[in-house]
């Protein structure tokens, strides 16, 4: 009679991503800071991959879907985002409101880029290789793992000059590569100050406990908001353990899985490791009554 609820990370942003959201709040606030034309500006890769861009809009559709969705079914079992997807999550958890998550991420974004003027950074996404393959990679070309999607699922961050020539020495190994529309080293060293300087930020927030289980990227559950304001900066400069929160959420036995955001990404993860409990997206489906629907045919 359970679900989970997940948001997605930066990526996958594409100009009809959740077209069934209606006008709202949060809409007025991507429309205020990226314009009425934000749709359309999303055809251009070079500002849809811009952090601040892309955080504010993954964290306000992410809510403004929630907040359609959320009136019309029981509370999640389990609540996680990926990467910046945390940030709409720990709105979705009750630990704050929407407000205070656009207020965040914003601030979020201009640090992580801040660090980003000192090192022209980036990702990259590498599956295939066992981890004495992985370990070797970053050692050899100075990258670092940024994100653990599984054993043979990385995320790897670091210079974009090194990026390439790793790339091309992953695909020689076997592995299978994707240069990710990400201008930052997320989730690694190259993002410790922004981290600290996040913190710092949030040490004076008035935070709550959430409300439902909520899983960190870095931290495993976050019962409380001390732990809450640490799993948000932590997360900036260390790995993302997303294989780990999968983890958990299998653990709980939910009955289905709704991922909140642009594309599949998370779903389609998820339905690889745990085929006996599906997975979809919101932004499959064409209304807001199509989403409903899927989840109340999974918890009846």
């Amino acid at each position: 009679m359970s679900y989970a609820l997940i948001f997605s990370g930066q990526g996958m942003q594409h100009p009809d991503m959740l077209a069934w959201l209606a006008e709202g709040e949060l809409l007025r606030h991507v429309q205020r800071d990226l314009g009425h034309d934000w749709r359309e500006r999303l055809r251009d890769p070079d500002w849809a991959g811009r952090n601040a861009n892309a955080q504010l809009l993954l964290t306000a559709l992410g809510l403004a879907a929630w907040t359609a969705l959320a009136p019309h079914h029981p509370a999640p079992a389990v609540v996680a985002g990926y990467s910046v997807g945390e940030v709409a999550a720990f709105a979705a958890a009750g630990v704050y409101d929407a407000p205070t998550a656009i207020d965040l991420v914003r601030h979020r974004a201009e640090l992580m880029d801040r660090d980003a003027e000192r090192c022209d950074c980036g990702l990259i996404a590498v599956s295939g290789l066992g981890a004495e393959a992985l370990d070797a990679l970053c050692a050899d070309f100075g990258l670092a793992v940024a994100i653990r999607n599984g054993a043979v699922n990385v995320v790897l961050g670091g210079p974009a000059a090194a990026l390439a020539p790793a790339a091309e020495a992953a695909q020689r190994l076997g592995g299978h590569v994707t240069r990710l529309n990400v201008h930052v080293a997320s989730h690694t060293r190259w993002m410790t100050d922004a981290a600290r300087s996040f913190e710092a930020l949030l040490a004076p927030r008035s935070f709550g406990s959430p409300r439902v289980p909520l899983l960190s990227n870095v931290g495993g559950r976050v019962r409380d908001a001390d732990q809450a304001k640490a799993a948000l900066a932590r997360q900036i400069d260390h790995t993302v353990h997303w294989d780990e929160c999968m983890e958990s959420i299998a653990a709980r036995r939910v009955r289905c899985v709704l991922e909140i955001g642009p594309g599949q990404a998370l779903a389609r993860m998820w339905n690889e490791r745990q085929a006996d409990i599906p997975a979809r997206s919101a932004d499959e489906f064409r209304s807001i009554e199509g989403v409903i629907g899927w989840i109340e045919r999974h918890i009846d």
